[in-house]
């Protein structure tokens, strides 16, 4: 006799890390950071635009991991995510320098990005609080 199927039940947010505002706005970089690097040229695939989709990517997966461990082990992974913001501005930067993107669009990143450096500060200094 074959026993039912379990039930699968999705829930939008079902992992802790998901409920941080910084998780959600390294998100939403990564959604921009693919935006901008959709419109660069062909050439570009397997250098700046590589790098520019792997830092953004970097800055979310790296509040994930990090959050699957305790606070004190967790003090690490914002500091990787504070490096991958870095390059996500030098990848800006360039992406400007070239005329691939435009000053307007350079600023907005950079803008997005201190935002996603301080909230990370800020939670930084709540683990430390915490220790």
């Amino acid at each position: 006799m074959n026993s039912p199927a379990p039930k699968i039940i999705l829930m939008e947010k079902v992992f802790k890390f998901e409920e941080l505002e910084v998780y959600q706005k390294s998100l939403e970089f990564v959604n921009h950071a693919y935006g901008i690097t959709k419109k660069l040229p062909k050439e570009e695939r397997y250098g700046l635009s590589s790098q520019f989709q792997r830092a953004a990517l970097s800055v979310s997966l790296n509040i994930a991991e990090g959050a699957g461990d305790t606070d004190t082990q967790f003090h690490r992974f914002p500091n990787i995510s504070k490096g991958s913001i870095r390059e996500c501005v030098v990848c800006a930067t360039i992406s400007n320098r070239l005329g691939y993107i435009s000053k307007q669009q350079n600023l907005i990143m950079r803008q997005k990005l201190l935002e996603q450096i301080k909230m990370i500060s800020g939670l930084q200094k709540y683990l430390r609080s915490n220790d």
